[in-house]
């Protein structure tokens, strides 16, 4: 019965798909009498298929390898194209993670999304976003692979927009999708040049190519940087990194989901094009220089922000940048377990931000407090998520940051401290958004705030006991090393980063990160981290800009140039036309006259040109 399991694991992506189409009725307004509960059901216990379907899959192929699952489905000439699943434990383990996210994040919107009325839609697409995250780490494939990103571009569009009624709802969903596409639309050229040059795109021919290969540099490092860009919108890094924040405009239950494993699927194919991103330095150092910028950036940022969701975002794109930094010094493996651990920790967190705003209707750090007392539940679930971030021993994030400072101190003492870096300027963003919220006098918003329904208690629970017992799952999936591997120096760094940051974020003032200092250079600083250093104001100078200019040449060029060549093509026959027909007096003779004189002209002009 396993092996079944294990055979049609390739089918795992279709339960999404499946649960979206089935809500098509209640979507689109078909059926009204049931109200959109059963469309709800339909695509929760789908989700629930499919986690059940891979957790038999993942203990099948635990003893048995992986395989590599091949169907064909172009054939032409030179060209070849197969849909290709790899079915490992790894990829299985991913898959898991996100059906797993997915499922609470579902349960967890009914209770956050009660009385929205579109709530069929919704699940709908939430459906729609798992099969193509399903979809992508089952992949053996760089074009299914690339097929499955666009549809998750998609997903993320529509997933932001939903509230489409509002203005800024639609501004946020139109930066998401086209920023994200510049990424894709580059990532398309390395797709297709891969198919030139090696023949196929499935990811274990690419891996034998790769030995052979013998491109120039120049190729090589345009490769690279073609590959990665895709990966860089993914994962909201800078310069691509500015759609992550806006989409926060979108229902919070996407927002678990997209700051969990949908930037982890980006970050997951970059792992898998890894083995060919190393042809390249450039794109390597590229990596690594993208990373330390956001990782670094994104965690001051965040310091500086008051909306709730928002402020946690750029935890997210600085998390990422941790992630582009293993991979560009070549550990994946650090890569992976981060991912892992930042997921997970990571959805908690929005789930417990989630009912806060479901409590109170506001998202703005300045009208929070009190909190603590009045919503228990949410502040155990806050506060064991943000644990589970900042590198506290033994929990999920500890191991992560750890082995990357342990791996890179070694030939990278700079970008080893950027790990240490980002872990406290994380505890001190965790701290500061805790005493803002939970602690404190009782503000208006806040006075009555009960506790949120049982719909979203249980997701944050179960997520919450899944934080605490990371690390005996990662010893049980043998991920962790061995104690006596272990650097005691280097980790008790780690932990010493988190506590600092956390002492900082107790003792700070909180009115200084609240209100703009009457101190101009502390003001001005203020400003910069609050802007995001300005980068959307610099788009809008230089990018937005000249694409505004270019456009209005082009208008004017076609307006002015090509429409008046045509124009006067038209009026030239319309004229010649009108004053020729005077001339048809019927006679042959003066037609005769007519094509004599003419076939002359035209004989004297070429007798002219050619002499």
């Amino acid at each position: 019965m396993t092996q079944f399991f294990v055979e049609t694991s390739w089918l795992l992506p279709v339960y999404g798909l499946i649960g979206a189409l089935l809500s098509l009725p209640w979507s689109t307004g078909l059926v009204r009498r049931t109200g959109p509960r059963p469309a709800v059901y339909l695509n929760i216990v789908m989700t629930l298929l499919a986690f059940g379907h891979g957790l038999m899959a993942f203990r099948g192929i635990w003893n048995q390898g992986s395989r590599e699952l091949l169907f064909t489905w172009f054939d032409f000439a030179d060209l070849h194209l197969t849909l290709a699943f790899d079915i490992s434990v790894l990829n299985l383990g991913a898959l898991e993670l996100i059906t797993g996210m997915s499922l609470l994040a579902q349960v967890f919107a009914l209770g956050y999304m009660e009385k929205d009325w579109a709530l069929a839609r919704f699940y709908g697409l939430m459906g729609f976003f798992e099969a193509a995250m399903s979809g992508i780490v089952l992949s053996g494939s760089l074009f299914v692979s690339y097929s499955l990103l666009e549809m998750l571009t998609l997903s993320t569009y529509l997933l932001v927009g939903f509230w489409y009624a509002q203005p800024l709802v639609v501004t946020a969903a139109r930066d998401a999708f086209l920023t994200k596409r510049i990424g894709d639309v580059l990532l398309l050229m390395g797709v297709v040049a891969l198919a030139s040059l090696a023949g196929s795109l499935n990811f274990n021919d690419l891996y034998e190519w790769v030995k052979v290969e013998g491109l120039p540099p120049a190729m090589d490092t345009l490769l690279g940087l073609a590959l990665i860009a895709g990966p860089i919108g993914k994962c909201a890094q800078f310069p691509l990194h500015l759609w992550l924040d806006e989409a926060m405009e979108g229902p919070n239950p996407a927002s678990i989901l997209r700051n969990s494993v949908v930037v982890t699927c980006g970050a997951y194919v970059l792992i898998r094009l890894q083995p060919i991103i190393v042809l390249s330095p450039v794109a390597l150092g590229t990596l690594v220089a993208i990373g330390t910028v956001t990782a670094v950036g994104a965690s001051l940022v965040a310091l500086a922000q008051t909306d709730l969701k928002r402020t946690f975002s750029y935890s997210t794109s600085a998390y990422l940048g941790l992630v582009f930094i293993a991979v560009g010094t070549e550990w994946p493996g650090v890569a992976l377990i981060l991912l892992l651990t930042h997921a997970v920790a990571k959805a908690l967190i929005f789930m417990s931000v989630g009912s806060i705003i479901t409590t109170t209707n506001c998202q703005n750090l300045t009208e929070l407090g009190g909190l603590g007392r009045k919503m228990p539940a949410t502040a155990m679930a806050y506060a064991t998520g943000a644990l589970a971030m900042v590198g506290v021993m033994p929990l999920g994030c500890f191991w992560g940051l750890r082995m990357g400072v342990d791996f890179l101190s070694r030939d990278y003492p700079l970008l080893a401290a950027v790990f240490v870096v980002v872990n406290g300027l994380t505890a001190l963003n965790l701290t500061r958004v805790f005493r803002l919220v939970f602690l404190g006098n009782p503000q208006p918003k806040t006075r009555r705030a009960p506790e949120v329904p049982w719909q979203m208690a249980v997701p944050m629970v179960t997520l919450s006991v899944v934080n605490l017992l990371m690390p005996l799952m990662m010893g049980k999936l043998l991920i962790l090393p061995p104690w006596r591997y272990i650097n005691m120096p280097l980790a008790a760094l780690i932990l010493a980063s988190g506590w600092v940051g956390v002492a900082v974020g107790v003792k700070v003032p909180l009115y200084k990160s609240l209100t703009r200092s009457l101190n101009r250079p502390l003001r001005i600083a203020q400003d910069l981290l609050a802007y995001d250093f300005y980068t959307e104001r610099l788009y809008a100078k230089t990018v937005v800009a000249a694409v505004s200019t270019l456009a209005r040449l082009s208008s004017w060029f076609d307006q002015y140039v090509v429409d008046g060549l045509v124009n006067g093509v038209g009026l030239a026959s319309l004229f010649g036309g009108e004053g020729l027909k005077y001339s048809a007096s019927g006679q042959s003779q003066l037609y005769l006259l007519t094509i004599i004189t003419g076939v002359g002209l035209l004989g004297i002009f070429m007798t002219w040109t050619l002499w």
